[in-house]
């Protein structure tokens, strides 16, 4: 099942998670063992490395911390901690050298890091063992919006019609190159503007996870919960087609064990990565100016939805979305488009029939 590959993902997640840990205070370790149940592997990784560059921070600036290690620093340590040193900590992230490396950070990434200080600290201030929650009187980075960016409708046909077309790319190599993959990419580009998954669930489909029979298939979704959806016939076209050649190559190959559905050249399991640059080459095709991602064409597949159905509802049920304010934000935009027409609906007087 397609649960497979995210218990792998988590499990690389949290061992990155304790060698993270290995060096940092006890009172961090203890933090992430208390929200374990309640942040996902991927969360948890991302915020233990947020504190590292924070607690790093600390130690070149909070002269009562020289001489320690990080390792020795304890609660009492972190009851020092100010907001202006949180303050400062956000302007040195603009510009910032962490394990030898250069780094800058936008206020999208503040922001992340911000939310993993907080979490730290209300966790021990609902526990009592801080005076105060500093963190919670720090201003968030203020994130401007970004535009949504999709593609129309003659770029997604546009976009299929290249993915399908033995010649695209002006480059004999290129399009050689592409003989071999092409019905492997088709089906994904269908797949992905068909339903609108993410690349992450994409990459970990597995074959028994399609139900050809009942155009469906079994998806794990952000949070690790299991859901079912459905897919057009064109989608489960290109599946047809694709996996004929899948299995044609598996079996050439000696693999026939391998599970994925979307398998790379080695005949192994496709990357998030090397899904996204799939998509990034097709794309550039057809819309050069719009730097299309895989979160883009889901962004497509949410916008022909909501258009079709008129139903904010549907659309966060079948993106996946927990929080309905988070589709409605994306789709703020269309819904004033269907007022608008809406608005052309209702007639109060007929001029026609007053003729």
């Amino acid at each position: 099942m397609a649960g497979e590959y995210f218990n792998e993902r988590n499990r690389k997640h949290t061992k990155e998670l304790w060698e993270r840990l290995e060096n940092m205070p006890e009172f961090v370790r203890d933090y992430f063992i208390a929200v374990e149940t309640t942040t996902t592997a991927l969360t948890r990784s991302g915020y233990a490395t947020d504190l590292a560059i924070f607690l790093d921070f600390l130690m070149r600036v909070k002269k009562n911390w020289t001489g320690k290690e990080i390792s020795e620093l304890d609660l009492e340590d972190l009851n020092t901690v100010t907001g202006h040193d949180i303050e400062r900590f956000l302007s040195y992230l603009s510009y910032y050298s962490f394990n030898g490396k250069e780094y800058q950070n936008d206020n999208r990434a503040k922001a992340r890091k911000l939310s993993a200080i907080r979490s730290l600290f209300k966790y021990y201030y609902v526990r009592g063992n801080l005076k105060q929650d500093v963190s919670s009187k720090v201003s968030t980075p203020k994130i401007p919006e970004k535009p949504i960016i999709r593609l129309e409708n003659n770029e997604v046909k546009q976009l299929l019609d290249d993915a399908e077309s033995d010649s695209k790319f002006g480059s004999n190599r290129q399009d050689l190159y592409n003989l071999h993959t092409r019905e492997r990419d088709f089906a994904i580009l269908t797949l992905l503007l068909a339903t609108g998954i993410r690349v992450s669930e994409c990459v970990g489909l597995n074959v028994d996870d399609i139900d050809l029979k009942n155009n469906s298939f079994s998806v794990t979704r952000k949070g690790g919960a299991q859901s079912i959806l459905y897919f057009a016939v064109e989608a489960k076209e290109a599946l047809l087609v694709y996996l004929e050649e899948r299995e044609r190559r598996l079996k050439e190959k000696g693999a026939i064990k391998e599970k994925a559905l979307f398998i790379s050249l080695q005949n192994k399991r496709m990357t998030v990565r090397a899904m996204e640059y799939l998509v990034k080459k097709y794309s550039k095709l057809v819309a050069p100016l719009k730097k299309i991602s895989p979160h883009k064409l889901r962004s497509t597949y949410g916008t022909a939805l909501y258009r079709s159905t008129k139903d904010i509802y549907v659309v966060a049920e079948v993106l996946g979305h927990k929080d309905i304010n988070t589709t409605k934000k994306h789709y703020a935009a269309i819904s004033e488009d269907i007022k608008r027409e809406a608005s052309k609906k209702v007639v109060l007087r007929d001029r026609e029939s007053e003729d």
